[in-house]
């Protein structure tokens, strides 16, 4: 039975050795929640780091900690100190935290910690390949692995791999200042779904594809090679009835009150109200941010002087790293400064704990809180918000979010504000702490029901859901040229009597340049025809969008069939013949058109042909080229509506011909003038569909790159074609 394999940095267990004993206890966090029904109560298993690195572990040990862990459903990775430092601590939490999170003052670009970070994601990939069999599915986690699908796909390429990303994708002016971002980008895309919390994040990355990597996307899909890679969002969700539970257990009247909740209660005497702020200690949350605003909510709102107590849950997170303890230092001496500035002998206005605290006292604070404050700099999604309003039983409380986070995308009944704008958050903590009851009831009624309904399990079925569905998609588009079907072209080739080959050019048989001038022929492509050509009874023809004189110049000294212009010219027995008559004097009227986009589009060029002009845009900046397209083709739309005109949008190119000319037209006269008893047919993109729509069902139609074809096979690029070229000579 096929399984799924979870990866992630860290696996669902907290795992502690004292004296040789070993004690292993599940995780609580959001994602082994998630993952639960895929992993321990399905058919999966876990790969991460177990948290204890080799170099502390005797041998005996290690093989009792890693069998003790396999009993777990779950297998480890081991890491070195070494590795620790370098790949989690350093480039992890040093350079792609801080600057996805847009803290690139905080960002550090260091070449070992590169090499480190690419030598552990190779160690994750080894134990994923010894784990892995055909027909599994894998599902890899996190900013730490961003290397790893590239590096399972490449060694094992029909293998269904997910991706999702837990922090927020920069946008394309930040993440352009990164030196490793092509390799980073090439290692997601081994994935066949990339999945974000937020369409921000999601647009954020696919706009980096396009800039850096010169990739075609069409809305969420990337043409990648030969596959296409689906992009979605999936907004994390918790386990709402945990907390929902637990919350209306911790009213009931038979379970004993805890201390801190009788100290929480007894502060709420005489209508005074308690706002909870609860995050880990880290700079993206804007914790000195949160308590300056607080203060500066006391002093525009005086009133509030022993009515209201911040709560402060701060838990410690990596507090060996240097900007780490400065933060700390600054909260420390911030909560002092403002008690000490407003403090009086019955009221202290913040309550700052720095630890972490036990399940059961997180829901104390939830339920005794009247407002949650929740106001990051910069949060991938945040799940406390959805903690929060999940305790609220009696639909009261006021949820404050900052627009910053994921959760702001899924979450407008709450109150959200910009974190930095100190007005705004002294206002609307004042609005909260005013608002009416019938309000605060409506509009966590309304946050409960989307949050139940979007639970962290029905992410995880999403994602599923989605990613079993590009399996589906790889079966709309043609089949890869496997060996058993090529071995039947070859020998199919050899064996007939009267061949044709039909090839496009440009896309297929070289790969495209920026300037169309540079993709001339190589001694290496002139042999591999020759070699097809001297066959007895073989037919090869090359059928272009390129113009005659070009074709001339290049195959005209050759025994080749040459099909110009997308079908204008035939060249045969050393002659031309024209397959159509074209009028050029629309040229005139399109042309201006086509300069003024030039002119508004660095980057793009027309290029003038006998019956067509083309509009260039592959050097272009791909979002301003996008928007382009879009205008170009209304303007052209509009214009040629009664002239006999066709827009052909190619790779990076819009081309306008006479709506008389196809590939395809050319192609049946081709076929007509022998009986055919072998027929290939390869072309790149969609104008080569109209051969694969003329060619018999005999032919072997084959498709360079992923689409969605009306071809039968697809290769992956024109050193693949190049290859079956080479086999077919005798």
């Amino acid at each position: 039975m096929n399984k799924t394999i979870i990866v992630s940095n860290r696996l669902p267990l907290n795992i502690s050795v004292s004296e040789n004993e070993l004690e292993i206890t599940p995780s609580v966090g959001g994602l082994a929640t998630g993952m639960k029904s895929v992993h321990s109560e399905g058919n999966g298993i876990w790969i991460g780091w177990s948290g204890i690195n080799q170099d502390e572990l005797s041998p005996d040990l290690s093989a009792k900690v890693d069998q003790e862990i396999r009993n777990e459903k779950c297998v480890s990775v081991s890491l070195s100190n070494q590795d620790v430092e370098e790949y989690y601590e350093g480039f992890s939490n040093r350079t792609l935290w801080p600057l996805f999170h847009y803290f690139m003052e905080y960002t550090q670009f260091e070449r070992l910690e590169w090499e480190a970070y690419k030598r552990v994601n190779e160690k994750f990939a080894e134990v994923v390949l010894e784990n892995l069999e055909d027909g599994d599915t894998v599902w890899v986690h996190d900013y730490q692995l961003l290397l790893l699908p590239q590096l399972i796909k490449d060694k094992r390429p029909n293998t269904t791999i997910g991706f999702f990303l837990h922090i927020p994708f920069p946008s394309f002016e930040i993440f352009r200042t990164f030196p490793w971002r092509k390799e980073i980008l090439t290692g997601m895309l081994g994935a066949d779904l990339l999945g974000f919390h937020t369409y921000d994040y999601e647009r954020h990355f696919l706009s980096s594809v396009k800039r850096i990597l010169r990739l075609d996307v069409h809305f969420n899909e990337i043409s990648y090679h030969d596959r296409i890679v689906k992009v979605d969002s999936f907004p994390m969700g918790i386990d709402y009835d945990k907390y929902h539970n637990a919350a209306l257990e911790h009213k009931s009247a038979t379970k004993e009150k805890s201390d801190l909740s009788k100290r929480l209660e007894e502060h709420k005497i005489d209508g005074k109200k308690l706002i909870l702020s609860i995050d880990r200690m880290d700079y993206t949350k804007g914790i000195p941010n949160r308590i300056k605003a607080f203060e500066y909510f006391l002093d525009t709102y005086p009133e509030y002087k022993e009515k209201v107590r911040l709560v402060m849950l701060t838990v410690p997170s990596r507090s060996n790293v240097p900007q780490y303890q400065k933060l700390k230092r600054e909260t420390d001496e911030l909560v002092g400064r403002i008690n000490g500035k407003f403090a009086s002998v019955s009221w202290t206005p913040i309550w700052y704990f720095y630890r972490s605290v036990p399940f059961d006292s997180i829901i104390d604070l939830y339920v005794s809180s009247d407002v949650a404050l929740i106001t990051p700099i910069r949060d991938g999604m945040n799940l406390v918000a959805k903690e929060y309003v999940a305790t609220r039983t009696d639909l009261s409380g006021v949820l404050i979010l900052s627009e910053m986070v994921g959760a702001a995308q899924e979450m407008n009944e709450s109150l959200l504000i910009n974190p930095n704008n100190f007005d705004d958050f002294a206002n609307h903590l004042n609005q909260a702490l005013t608002m009416p009851l019938k309000e605060q009831q409506t509009r966590m009624k309304n946050l409960q029901k989307r949050l139940k309904r979007y639970t962290v399990e029905k992410w995880a079925e999403e994602f599923f859901k989605s990613l079993d569905g590009t399996k589906q998609y790889k079966s709309s588009i043609a089949q890869k040229l496997s060996s058993v079907h090529e071995e039947a072209l070859i020998n199919d080739f050899h064996k007939k009597k009267k061949r044709l080959v039909l090839l496009d050019y440009d896309g297929t048989l070289v790969n495209f340049k920026d300037n169309p001038e540079d993709a001339s022929p190589d001694e290496e492509l002139y042999q591999l025809l020759d070699n097809i050509v001297k066959q007895e009874d073989t037919t090869l023809a090359l059928i272009s969008g390129r113009d005659k004189p070009t074709f001339q110049k290049w195959f005209g000294n050759k025994d080749y069939n040459l099909v110009t212009d997308h079908g204008v010219w035939l060249y045969q027995n050393n002659n031309w013949e024209a397959l159509e008559r074209l009028r050029t004097d629309w040229m005139k009227s399109i042309r201006p058109i086509l300069e003024t986009f030039v002119d508004r589009t660095p980057g793009t060029f027309i290029e003038t042909k006998k019956y067509s002009l083309a509009w260039h845009y592959r050097t272009a900046d791909p979002e301003l080229a996008r928007i382009r397209t879009i205008e170009l083709n209304t303007v052209l739309t509009s214009m040629i509506a009664n002239n006999d005109l066709n827009i052909l949008k190619g790779n990076k190119v819009i081309e306008i011909k006479s709506s008389n000319v196809n590939k395809g037209r050319a192609v049946s006269r081709l076929l007509m003038q022998k009986d055919y008893d072998f027929i290939a047919v390869i072309g790149d993109d969609w104008t080569d569909e109209y051969m694969f729509e003329e060619a018999p069902d005999s032919a072997y139609t084959i498709k360079v790159g992923a689409a969605k074809t009306k071809a039968k096979f697809t290769l992956k690029n024109p050193d693949q074609v190049r290859q079956l070229l080479q086999k077919m000579k005798n």
